[in-house]
């Protein structure tokens, strides 16, 4: 009965099953089994398979299927896959991996959390318990190396990205454009989905690691250098582009009042704010020029900073700006030293007579980045105090 209506209510949302298979000759018809247990939408992408995978398919010619000549990879079969469903008339497509890892009884788990969603323009990805005996070092390694660049790159924390038990809304990934092909493009597919506006969230399922049966085509070397590579564009990206459009948008969208109240007040102990601004100030000032935007909002990810107040701060080194923080670095850096350098801030920015010292100019910068930070940081804690202070009275 459960079966039932969980069937109808695949039908009703629009939604097919889609299984991308490899050389998995001992776990393929049981998978497939597990799925029609629920549903007959299934398209199975077989990607050039050399072993009986081919003979296993035939007893099942009433299912869509999809045969590649070649071995392309498994990115590149769920983007085959994914097109000819959206021209079949599917919104959504459930993908199962076909080495046997899934349970096709947990696809209920998809289809509920789909209906019950108010958002529809949702990625949902099966969280398995890494921590279970069966589950191999360098799976978990893996799951957990991939989980901390997702939340880099998008802010979103997940227990798990590298499943391949997912449920997709097809007309979102329409809009997309991706370039890879192999295991990768499960990381670019929802790195890019987040960038998008599409909620990617985990969903509890079981997993299975059965090594007699389950045949990996992970090529640890060459699949972790691409992903590693993947992973260091999307930082680069993110930083350089996507918080910056992020920060605009939400300004454009607030309005100057709204945004100050939420973005850079917001819910921040006045600490946490001072810090923020101490941090903006001083990545600012320090001589790390053209990874300024980088390490603010790194930093302020990975010590839990308002990312919005420290990339403002930041900004103090914008251009009409840079000729007298340079200069004050400079002289700051010959006190220190206890030398005098005789040149104008006309020559310092004209004929960059300060590159001639750089060891005065990078001493003097990281000393005028601390003390400016500390004094900026100081007063602005005990303006937030008296700020919350009245805030709260005026509330009270």
């Amino acid at each position: 009965m459960n079966n039932q209506l969980t069937e109808q209510k695949i039908t009703d949302l629009n939604i097919c099953v889609l299984i991308p298979t490899y050389n998995n000759k001992l776990t393929l018809k049981r998978v497939i089994d597990g799925v029609m247990q629920f549903t007959q939408h299934i398209i199975i992408v077989n990607d050039g398979s050399t072993d009986t995978t081919s003979q296993i398919l035939e007893a099942y010619s009433h299912l869509e299927q999809i045969h590649l000549e070649k071995n392309k990879g498994k990115g590149n079969a769920l983007r085959t896959g994914f097109k000819h469903a959206e021209t079949l008339g599917y919104h959504y497509a459930i993908t199962i991996d076909s080495d046997g890892q899934h349970f096709p009884e947990d696809i209920p788990v998809f289809v509920n959390e789909l209906e019950k969603s108010e958002d529809k323009n949702i990625i949902l990805i099966g969280a398995r318990n890494m921590g279970q005996d069966t589950v191999p070092k360098k799976s978990s390694f893996g799951n957990k190396f991939s989980n901390f660049w997702f939340w880099v790159e998008t802010g979103l924390k997940l227990q798990d990205t590298q499943s391949g038990f997912r449920l997709y809304p097809l007309k979102s990934l329409k809009k997309l454009k991706f370039y890879t092909t192999k295991f990768e493009f499960e990381i670019e597919v929802i790195v890019k989905s987040a960038w998008s506006g599409t909620n990617v969230k985990n969903i509890p399922i079981k997993v299975l690691y059965d090594q007699t049966e389950r045949v990996s085509h992970f090529r640890p070397f060459k699949d972790f250098t691409r992903i590693s590579i993947l992973n260091t564009w999307f930082v680069i990206v993110t930083f350089l582009f996507i918080k910056p459009r992020n920060f605009f948008r939400r300004y454009k969208k607030k309005g100057f009042k709204r945004f100050f109240k939420e973005d850079l007040l917001g819910t921040y102990s006045p600490s946490k704010k001072a810090l923020s601004i101490a941090l903006g100030i001083f990545i600012g000032i320090s001589p790390f020029w053209g990874f300024h935007t980088v390490l603010v909002i790194f930093l302020a990810l990975l010590f839990k900073l308002n990312k919005t107040i420290a990339f403002v701060f930041s900004n103090i080194s914008i251009p009409p700006f840079i000729p007298f923080i340079i200069y004050a670095s400079s002289k700051m850096g010959q006190y220190l030293l206890g030398i005098k350098l005789e040149y104008s801030m006309e020559e310092m920015t004209k004929n960059f007579e300060v590159l001639k010292h750089l060891k005065t100019y990078i001493i003097g910068s990281f000393s005028l980045a601390i003390i400016a930070a500390v004094g900026f940081g100081l007063v602005s804690y005990f303006l937030f105090l008296i700020f919350d202070k009245k805030v709260a009275l005026k509330n009270g």
